[in-house]
């Protein structure tokens, strides 16, 4: 088989003052259905009856569904990039401070039904959002709006209470999606699993059980957007493991298998020759632990510190993830701007003697005795083996008697949020490509961990003080004291930082472009051409 690698720029988080319209649709191929499969579970429960709605939606997976259906004013480009117009026809900052940014909408955009898309709607649909505030934190997102102004049928204007030159990206999220008052209420959340929007696929929706078990992607005839469609329909199956989703590509009822597949599976498909190709992204992924740091287990900071000292980030990734992975040293992960090394340089390499030493200075009796939370089907198979590999670490050193318990995610999302969880596993795929995305959402207000750690510098004066820069690389001395304090009070302890996969059949077109380095699925890339 053919392994290739999708070269992405060295530098990711530069954005550009001002945009322009671009792009269009065009016909697309032909012939029967891509098929896709996916690991993501899309579950409706009494704690979270409506996953797909854009208001509520926090996740990578029900985030692939709504970028394939719903609209968004900006949208990232092929091949990576500061943020284009998608639903809009222009888009820029209109005074020197960041603080005013203006759009003018497509002209004849339309939702799927045939209902003309207008600027009212784009109000309605932010003003939700913020309105509504769900407890998936997703919200926060649009944190810099003040006010939603329109101008007309084809012209929003946003006011945003403080400089944010990272405002274009945060409209390219699904957060900021475009969703038809019709269909949708201001004051509730949409349940199940229908979305209507004017992206350049309709959604149908095959339930089983309260899951969305397969999800029907069919060219939106009235798409007017930068994006070019391929295709004429993707079927994407959710699978309940990567080893029932590898079946599945051998047995050739699917064409496409995306996230997340086991570290065996791809070491099997890079060395084998035949009919599939491995694509491989520098991905954005990241693997933390987190806290909750009113937890009297972890409540003082030698606890956190002593596991930031001791945990060898180098022996976790070559024993659980091989080539897959890297270290990760802070929030921030390489190759973005305003990347630190913070916690090598404040703990060095592992140590038992200066973790007993941070423990017994502070009084710490030890073992410490705690219990790591992981789940056991969100983030891959490997999940498990490398929380095994983080307990061995820790009680090997005899300062920790360190227990694992694995719980489904539909049950572990609710049980973190509520605050049953001392120390938990996570894992982010960036909402953007910028530093303010692996920053803000861990800790700003209303993030999206509920976290009761503060930090006021960071909240009140560095992370505005980052998004006044729009030159990112302006903004890397803020970053990275952000970083240091970080490593510092070790609210979360990051782990590792991992390329993204695609595997896909020889005749499958598009497909170097159908996952960015943030783990956004491009399905419209995707086409039909000849095995060979």
């Amino acid at each position: 088989m053919n392994r290739k690698t999708l070269v992405l720029p060295a530098v990711v988080g530069l954005l550009a003052p001002a945009l322009a319209a671009c792009g269009g649709s065009d016909s697309g191929d032909g012939g029967s259905p891509i098929v896709v499969g996916t690991t993501d579970r899309f579950v409706a429960t009494d704690d979270a009856p409506a996953p797909l709605d854009p208001a509520y939606a926090y996740d990578v997976g029900t985030w692939n569904v709504l970028r394939q259906t719903v609209q968004t004013l900006m949208v990232q480009p092929r091949g990576e990039g500061a943020p284009v117009p998608e639903a809009a026809e222009s888009c820029g900052f209109t005074d020197s401070g960041n603080e005013r940014y203006a759009c003018k909408l497509r002209p004849d955009l339309k939702f799927a039904n045939g209902d003309p898309v207008t600027a009212g709607d784009v109000k309605f649909s932010i003003d939700r959002a913020l309105a509504l505030k769900a407890d998936s934190g997703v919200f926060a997102l649009l944190s810099t709006v003040d006010t939603v102004e329109t101008k007309g049928d084809n012209e929003v204007i946003f006011h945003l209470k403080t400089a944010d030159a990272t405002f274009p990206y945060k409209l390219s999220t699904p957060v900021a999606g475009i969703v038809n008052p019709d269909n949708y209420e201001k004051n509730k959340l949409r349940d199940g699993f229908q979305v209507d929007g004017s992206g350049p696929y309709v959604l149908k929706a095959e339930e089983k059980d309260g899951e969305l078990a397969k999800a029907v992607f069919t060219r939106n005839p009235h798409y007017q957007g930068a994006l070019k469609v391929h295709n004429e329909e993707i079927d994407m199956i959710s699978y309940q493991d990567a080893e029932a989703m590898g079946a599945a590509l051998d047995e050739g009822d699917i064409d496409v298998m995306t996230r997340t597949m086991t570290p065996e599976q791809i070491d099997k498909l890079a060395a084998a020759d035949g009919d599939v190709d491995l694509v491989d992204v520098p991905g954005l992924e990241i693997r933390y632990l987190a806290f909750n740091t009113d937890a009297p287990t972890v409540k003082d900071k030698a606890v956190r510190q002593a596991m930031a000292q001791l945990i060898s980030r180098e022996k976790l990734v070559s024993e659980v993830y091989g080539s897959q992975a890297e270290p990760l040293y802070s929030l921030v992960p390489a190759s973005v701007t305003g990347h630190s090394n913070a916690f090598f340089n404040k703990y060095g390499d592992p140590s038992v003697a200066k973790a007993k030493a941070l423990l017994a200075d502070a009084g710490v009796t030890t073992p410490v005795k705690l219990t790591l939370h992981y789940t056991t089907d969100h983030y891959g198979a490997a999940t498990q083996k490398e929380f095994e590999v983080l307990r061995g670490q820790l009680n090997d050193s005899g300062l920790f008697d360190v227990g694992i318990e694995g719980t489904p995610w539909d049950t572990f999302v609710p049980a973190e949020r509520n605050g049953e969880y001392d120390v938990f596993g996570m894992g982010w795929f960036p909402d953007f490509p910028d530093a303010d995305s692996f920053v803000a959402p861990f800790l700003d207000k209303d993030n999206f961990l509920k976290s009761p750690y503060a930090n006021s510098e960071i909240r009140n004066t560095l992370i505005p003080e980052s998004r006044r820069e729009a030159d990112r690389l302006a903004a890397s001395e803020t970053l990275n004291r952000i970083q240091d304090i970080v490593a510092e009070d070790v609210p979360v302890l990051p782990l590792w930082q991992g390329k993204q996969y695609v595997a896909a059949r020889d005749d499958i077109t598009g497909v170097a472009y159908a996952l960015n380095s943030s783990a956004t699925l491009q399905l419209w890339e995707l086409g039909r051409g000849v095995s060979g």
